[in-house]
């Protein structure tokens, strides 16, 4: 079996590691549940290539996430669900539903009113769904994925609701409603009341999701780029530790604050 540009390549390695004649062990033993947890860190590792514009780790980090579908298509043809196949026929055939500004004849005047278009057919998929397991009509968030980071999923619901108007005027709004919530933590925090505490801070983190939907500022992105700016500056920290010649854990927190202070002036200044 030799590396090849043709996909097909990759179905038959993957055929080929779940064959119980001769294939790998560890494949053999895998089932939906226990890989699905490396197609959400494949797509992380993805997004992690792109931020750093490293392409030649963008190509591999690709590669891995594309085994993934091709993985769970393998285990769902040998348990008779559908095929690989099956899955590009599926995707095709929405791509080519959802554009009918591009292979029909309807007209989309600009990227809002193709994003409107595609939104508005998306909820006809979702009604005619809940009419085929006849479920009641369906909700704007039914299909916001449970699994999905808390943070994203926050600020993927406030963006659905707000389709139909549910949503806070303007910037300052949702800047009361941050402080609102901000005071509540601190009322529950006086209560000694932890449950409590537990809703108040879950509220508002909710409420600075949505602070961040307003202001079209992806949350999750914008968490990721402050953990990465904590992280190169407590390196500073423990640096100067060690220039010093102290334990980051006895230097004490004057110490320590007066070293995040210095690399916090050196990235203002």
């Amino acid at each position: 079996m030799q590396p090849s540009r043709d996909i097909s390549r990759l179905i038959d390695i993957m055929a080929a590691l779940r064959n119980p004649d001769g294939g790998c062990a560890w494949d053999l033993e895998q089932d939906f549940r226990s890989i699905r947890h490396y197609t959400i860190e494949e797509a992380y590792e993805v997004a992690d290539a792109i931020e750093r514009e490293d392409f030649a780790d963008l190509r591999e980090e690709l590669g891995d996430l594309l085994l993934q579908p091709i993985y769970h298509a393998q285990m769902a043809k040998e348990a008779g669900h559908f095929d690989i196949g099956d899955v590009v026929y599926a995707i095709t055939e929405k791509l080519v539903r959802r554009h009918p500004h591009v292979f029909g004849d309807v007209v989309a005047d600009g990227a809002d009113d193709a994003q409107n278009r595609w939104e508005a057919i998306k909820a006809k998929e979702r009604a005619a769904k809940a009419e085929r397991k006849g479920e009641a009509e369906p909700s704007l968030l039914d299909d916001v994925p449970q699994v999905l980071p808390a943070l994203a999923r926050a600020e993927k619901l406030t963006k659905r609701a707000a389709k139909v108007g549910f949503d806070w005027p303007d910037m300052a709004a949702v800047r009361a409603k941050v402080a609102e919530e901000l005071a509540e933590v601190a009322q529950a925090e006086a209560s000694g009341d932890h449950a409590a505490l537990r809703e108040e801070i879950g509220d508002l983190l909710f409420a600075v999701a949505n602070l961040a939907r307003k202001a079209n500022i992806d949350p999750e992105a914008a968490l990721r780029d402050a953990n990465s700016k904590f992280t190169r500056r407590f390196h500073y920290v423990e640096k100067r530790c060690r220039e010093d010649g102290i334990a980051p854990d006895a230097a004490g927190l004057d110490r320590l604050d007066s070293y995040w202070n210095e690399v916090r002036a050196a990235d203002k200044g």
